[in-house]
């Protein structure tokens, strides 16, 4: 598996629907960009200026809300990953 460094967070994207309500199927350009995500791995933290590691502020198995077009799209055996940070996670879903 992939381990981030620093603040960083790898996602695994949730997959949107490809027909509408109207039951019409979206090419794939005409569909929007997720922006709901379950977290697969999060790095330790940046070093503060004292030295010590600031927390993260999600954890393994969230679900998340991101900026949307934040963050790098990296496919790693066979799944898609978004690797983005800490900083472009904008909340938690409960």
């Amino acid at each position: 598996m992939l381990k981030p460094l620093g603040d960083r967070v790898i996602l695994e994207v949730a997959q949107e629907e490809e027909k509408t309500v109207g039951g019409i199927v979206l090419a794939s350009a005409a569909k929007e960009k997720p922006q709901t995500a379950k977290v697969v791995a999060v790095g330790e933290g940046n070093v503060l200026d004292n030295g010590e590691k600031s927390p993260m502020p999600v954890a393994v198995g969230d679900t998340v809300m991101f900026e949307k077009y934040s963050g790098t799209e990296v496919k790693y055996d066979g799944t898609e990953y978004l690797i983005l940070s800490a900083k472009d996670i904008m909340a938690i879903v409960e």
